[in-house]
Formats: structure tokens, sequence, C-alpha cells
């Protein structure tokens, strides 16, 4: 008998596994916030023997190594990463027993295209394949990233990511469950993911990696890439280097006082309430990264590296949560942080800020359109599958360093769906501008009456 677990790390849109018998087990891709991992080995009753990982990771902290230090367990990295610390460096073909009494082994398969070093581990009970970590390389209908590494060798990595596809479907049965760590919301997939559970059998059906010749599947692919979010910089090196363990305890409490004179300092304050109350009143100068959403994501990639953030949120138990997502991108320490509501964070005497929000409804009614600015800040990729006549774009990652560019007047501003417009709604806020969040779906423009074109 064996088991697979799932760790959902919907934050990130990465999924993290511990799999074993009923002794031992191992940790496969593990987030940095490890209590998690050895709170499913607890409830197993199993003892985590060996953490392995897919690859150097560039979306997020691995918890790796502090797992494999608090627990025993031996460490197993691809050989071909080049890191700082000592590791079992892992080959094509190597086997590791996880659990003798259920005949569990792990075998090593290098399958490169994510990162040059990538490897997948074929789980197998005696003998027979039963399942596959896919890290980056074979994903639900797609692959992993090959733009991630070196700009020079994209393309010989997104041929290899087809090698890889058609190496694991030569050599596992249909049957394999296949058990990626991206595609679920992660950057590091090259297009997002439909479902949440596959099979090799399944996957040659309907991966374009297996069912598309070589030279098509490359060029459709390096097409599709989409901006890389700028924290993912930092994340490998930090993996190469051996991440320090976390420190999740609460931040020092700050009054009305030190978070206006954080702002005067020009550090970041984040409101953590969701978009409608954001909207309804905050702090002035204050950026809106909603709990509901990506906020670790959007919130690393927007923020200068290193720069001190202060977090507000409605309850200890939200801040927590923000912390706890915060650490997995490198955020590790918030310089202060405050809960309650903006009455309690704006001094005596002063008031809460606020903007509209509204529909695309309320957008066509606004006649003529064209006497505001649309401001379209989705991504280049869903721009280009249509757009609002005569709308300005910058992407949300790119608005903070972007502002000026923004044309003068009332700025009404819209993603897909209303969270990244909130971010973005934000930060023009804080810059001074009169802006409208529009809190809708995009597939509601067009029935409003807006002209939308599709090149």
């Amino acid at each position: 008998m064996f088991f697979v677990d799932t760790i959902e790390v919907a934050g990130l849109g990465n999924r993290s596994y511990l799999a074993g018998g009923e002794r031992t087990a191992v940790a496969v891709d593990p987030p940095r916030d490890v209590d998690q991992m050895i709170a499913v080995a607890a409830r197993r009753g199993v003892r985590i023997s060996h953490v392995v990982e897919t690859h150097l990771h560039n979306d997020y902290v691995t918890g790796g190594l502090e797992l494999a230090r608090i627990t025993g367990a031996a460490y197993l990295v691809p050989a071909g990463a080049r890191v700082s610390f000592a590791r079992i460096p892992v080959q094509d073909g190597d086997r590791t027993e996880i659990d003798a009494d259920a005949g569990l082994t792990l075998r090593a398969v290098a399958t490169p295209g994510h990162t040059p070093h990538h490897t997948s581990y074929v789980l197998e009970g005696n003998g027979v394949a039963v399942a596959v970590f896919t890290g980056g390389s074979l994903l639900i209908g797609t692959v992993g990233r090959p733009d991630l590494v070196e700009p020079r060798l994209t393309e010989r990595l997104a041929r290899a990511q087809h090698a890889s596809a058609h190496r694991l479907a030569a050599e596992l049965p249909d049957e394999t469950e296949v058990l990626p760590t991206h595609g679920f919301g992660s950057f590091c997939s090259s297009a997002q993911a439909e479902g949440s559970a596959t099979t090799i059998g399944k996957e040659k059906a309907s991966n374009e990696a297996l069912t598309r010749d070589v030279d098509t599947f490359v060029a459709d692919l390096l097409a599709g890439l989409d901006d890389i979010p700028a924290y993912y910089t930092h994340m490998g090196p930090a993996n190469a280097a051996g991440p320090t363990p976390v420190d999740l305890t609460p931040p020092a409490v700050a009054d009305a006082e030190e978070i206006a004179a954080r702002l005067a300092a020009g550090e970041w304050v984040v409101d953590l309430r969701n978009r409608v109350a954001f909207a309804e009143g905050h702090v002035s100068g204050s950026f809106n990264f909603e709990a509901e959403g990506q906020p670790a994501t959007y919130l690393a990639w927007l923020i200068p590296w290193g720069k001190p953030v202060t977090l507000l949120a409605e309850s200890p138990e939200q801040l927590a949560a923000a912390q706890r997502e915060l650490v997995r991108v490198g955020i590790d320490r918030p310089a202060a942080a405050a809960t309650g509501a903006p009455a309690d964070w704006v001094p005596e005497g002063k008031a809460p800020a606020s903007f509209r929000r509204a529909t695309f409804a309320d957008l066509a009614g606004r006649r003529p359109v064209a006497a505001v600015v649309v401001l379209d800040v989705r991504r280049g990729s869903e721009r280009a599958a249509g757009y609002i006549e005569g709308s300005v774009h910058i992407p949300v990652h790119a608005l903070h360093r972007r502002l000026g560019e923004v044309p003068a007047g009332e700025v009404w501003v819209h993603c897909a769906g209303g969270m990244r417009a909130a971010i973005a709604a934000s930060l023009l806020d804080a810059a001074g501008r009169e802006v409208v969040a529009v809190d809708d779906s995009f597939d509601a423009a067009e029935k409003a009456g807006l002209a939308v074109r599709t090149p």
C-alpha cells in the first residue's frame, strides 16, 4: 500500500507532494513554510526519510533544505544544479528506496527543458510505475516555461521540453498519474492548465508537446510566452545559496503615526483587505493587494526588491496568512503591521481616502467614453484576444514605473475580473490621480456596448 498526498500552494499556483508507505515517505518540491508538510506526515504517522527537488525553482523559495534539516531526511537535488550546500546529487536513472515494506522506490528521469538540470521522479511500487512527479516538465495540457534561465538557451530548452515529454510518454504506462508542481496558476507554466488530474495516457491525447511536431510546438510555445515576474530573478539565487529558516511570528505593531511616517519615508504600506472595502476607505498612499487574490505574486512582482513593507489587515488571521504567502517568495519579515480598520490607521483629525468602483455598463454610459482615460492593465497575451477601442495598455506589473505615461484626466482602470484593476487603482490613487476601478468581468465589456477590437 502507498499514498500520495497533495499540498496545495494556491497563492503561487503550485503543488507539493508527500508520498510513501506505512512508515516512511518522500516530500517533493516542498514550499518554504515546511510546517504544512510536517503536519501531513504526522497525520499519516510516517517519517519523512527523503526530500527531493525536481529543479532549482524560479518562482518560489524552497523549503527543501530546511525540511531535510528538521527531519534528518536525505536531500536529493539534480546533480546539474549548482548549489552551495551539502546534498545528494541525483543523476538520470538513480533509484532511491522510499519504503521497503511497501516496495516503493523513486527513479530519477532527466527531463531538461524548464531548466537544463530538470529531473522528474517516477514513483514505483514493486517495480511498476504508479505516478511521476514532473515538476516543471510535463504539466496538465502544457509544459513549463523554457525562458526562465537564460535568453540564449530558450529555444534549446523549448526543444528539450518536447523531447522530455516524449521520453516520459514512451517510458511510462498510460495509466501512470502525472503529478506536476507548476501549472495551477503559476507563471512558470507556459499556458494555464485545465483540470486538476491527469495521466500519461490523457496527456498523449491532449498535450501539444505530445501531439505536435517539434518545430510547430516550439514556434507556438515561444510565441505564447508572456512577461516574467520581476521577482523571479531573486528566487534561483536564494535556492542555490540555501534558504534560511522562516520566522512567522507577528510583526511589530504600527500605530497611525508610524504608518504615516513610513509612508513619508517612501516605504510601502500594503492593505490586505478586499478591494470593495479598500475603495470605500483606506490610508492615503497605501496600496491594495487583497488577501483573497494572489498577494505574494503581485506584491513581489511590483515592489522594489528589499523595500520595507508594512501590512494592514482586517484580522490577525488575515495578517498571518499573508506573512506565510510572502515568505514563500522571499519577503521574509514585514517592517510592521496593524489590524483593524482605516479609522484606526489614519492620524487623528484626518479621514480615510476613497475612490469609486464601477462596471463596464457604467463606463459605456459615460458619454462620450473618449472623455475619460480607459486603462487596461492586463497582460499582453490577454489584450491580444480583445481590447476596448481607444484604451491605453500598461500591464499592472509595469504601472508603478510608468505612471507618467497615463494620460491626464479621470482614469477608468480595468483588468479581466477586478483584482488587478484594484491594485492599479490604488497605485494611481496614491499618486494623486482621479481613478475609477472597474470591478467587472471583461466578458461584460462588449455586452455593455463598448467597442471591443480583436487584432
